[in-house]
C-alpha cells in the first residue's frame, strides 16, 4: 500500500491555554478548545486514503472513485445498497461517513463512523474518521458536550496510531490535537514534543511540521518559521510550501506568502489538492486572481481530485471567485455543476449565501 506524501493544511495560530485551576478554568479550555478545532484541521481538508481503492472490493471501489471525483449523491447510493445486503461491511460504513463528512453532515457522519469502529474496531482508518467526525461535531456542540467529545476525539486519533503507528494522517491529526487542546482533555504541548520525536526518524516533514505548529502555539515565530522551512527543505512537497505560505501570510508577510504559493503550485506534479489551498490563499490575500483561477480548474481537470478537497466544494470555490470577478453566467455554471454532484449540499450553501 502506497503512503500519502507528507502534508497537510496548518491551521491560524490559537491562543495560549490557560493555566488556571478551578471550573473556571475548565469551561475556558473547553470553549478554547472549542475555538482550536473550528480553526485547526477537523474544519479543514484532512488527508484522504489515496491508496484504498488499490484493495478495496469492487463494489466498495465503484464508491470510493465516486467520492474522490465528489459525486456523493452516487458514492452514498452505491453503500446503501452494499449496506442493505450486508450491515456489517465496516468499509461501507466508513465510506459513507466520508460522503456525510465531504458534507459537514455530522449526526450522519459520526453515527457511520461509529458503525465502521464497532464492526472493525481493529482498523486504524476507522478510528481515524471517528475523530475527525467527533471534532466536528465538537465544535458544534456546548462546553459539556465539547469537553465529552473531546475526549473521544483524543481517544480516536491515538487508538488510530496505536493500531498502526505508521498511519500518517493518524499522527498528523493527534499532534494537531496536543497543540491544540489543554492537559485536561488529553492533549499538551509536552505530548506534541513526543509525538514529534516518534516522528522524526520515519516521518521527518511531519514530525518537523508538528514542531512549528507547537512553536506557533507558544507565540516563538522565529523557531515556527525555522522548523516550517525544515519540512520543506526535508521534503520539499506541495503541502509542506503550502504550509510555509500559511504562516507567511498569518504573520502579514505577503510578498513571502506569495512566493511560497508559487513553489508549492511549482512542486505540485499531481495537480492534487494543494492547488486549492494555493487558490485559497491567494483569494484570501486579494492576490493574482488569475493564479487561484487557474489552480481551481487545474485542479478540477486532473486525475487526483479526492475527498481531501471535494470537487463540488471546489466548484462552488470557483463560482465565488468568478463572481467577485464579474463574471457572474461562468459562476452561476460553476454553480450548477456543483448542484448535479451534491445537491443538497449546493443547496444548503446557495441558501446560506442568500443566493
Amino acid at each position: 500500500m502506497t503512503t500519502r506524501p507528507e502534508s497537510s493544511p496548518i491551521s491560524p495560530r490559537r491562543p495560549s491555554w490557560p493555566r488556571r485551576a478551578g471550573v473556571a478554568a475548565l469551561w475556558s479550555s473547553v470553549l478554547l478548545l472549542q475555538l482550536s478545532l473550528a480553526a485547526s484541521i477537523y474544519a479543514q481538508r484532512p488527508f484522504a486514503d489515496i491508496a484504498f481503492a488499490d484493495h478495496a472490493p469492487s463494489g466498495d471501489s465503484l464508491a470510493y472513485h465516486a467520492l474522490q471525483e465528489g459525486r456523493v449523491e452516487d458514492a452514498a447510493t452505491l453503500l446503501r445498497v452494499m449496506l442493505a445486503a450486508n450491515p456489517s461491511d465496516a468499509t461501507a460504513h466508513e465510506l459513507l461517513c466520508r460522503v456525510a463528512y465531504t458534507q459537514d453532515q455530522v449526526d450522519a457522519a459520526v453515527s457511520q463512523c461509529e458503525l465502521a469502529v464497532s464492526n472493525d474496531p481493529s482498523n486504524s482508518g476507522h478510528h481515524l474518521w471517528l475523530g475527525r467526525a467527533y471534532g466536528m461535531k465538537a465544535r458544534r456542540a456546548g462546553p459539556i458536550a465539547g469537553f465529552r467529545l473531546a475526549r473521544r476525539v483524543q481517544a480516536n486519533f491515538a487508538r488510530a496510531v496505536e493500531l498502526d503507528p505508521n498511519n500518517i494522517a493518524a499522527l498528523n491529526d493527534l499532534g494537531e490535537y496536543d497543540v491544540a487542546a489543554p492537559f485536561i482533555v488529553g492533549g499538551g504541548s509536552d505530548k506534541a514534543r513526543a509525538l514529534a520525536a516518534r516522528m522524526m526518524p520515519r516521518f521527518p516533514a511531519a514530525a518537523h511540521r508538528l514542531l512549528a505548529r507547537l512553536a506557533e502555539s507558544e507565540d516563538d515565530l522565529t523557531a515556527a518559521e525555522s522548523e516550517f522551512r525544515k519540512a520543506v527543505e526535508v521534503q520539499g512537497s506541495p503541502g509542506a510550501w503550502i504550509d510555509l505560505a500559511r504562516f507567511y501570510q498569518a504573520n502579514s508577510r505577503p510578498d513571502e506568502a506569495l512566493a511560497a504559493v508559487k513553489s508549492a503550485i511549482a512542486a505540485d506534479w499531481a495537480r492534487d489538492d494543494a492547488l486549492v489551498d494555493a487558490a485559497g490563499i491567494l483569494t484570501a490575500a486579494h492576490r493574482d486572481p488569475d493564479l487561484a483561477e487557474r489552480c481551481l480548474r487545474d485542479y478540477l481537470a486532473s486525475s487526483a481530485t479526492s475527498d481531501a478537497a471535494p470537487v463540488f466544494k471546489v466548484h462552488l470555490q470557483l463560482s465565488r471567485l468568478l463572481a467577485a470577478r464579474g463574471d457572474n453566467a461562468a459562476a452561476h455554471k460553476e454553480i450548477e455543476t456543483a448542484a448535479t454532484l451534491a445537491p443538497s449540499y449546493t443547496r444548503t450553501a446557495r441558501s446560506a449565501r442568500g443566493s
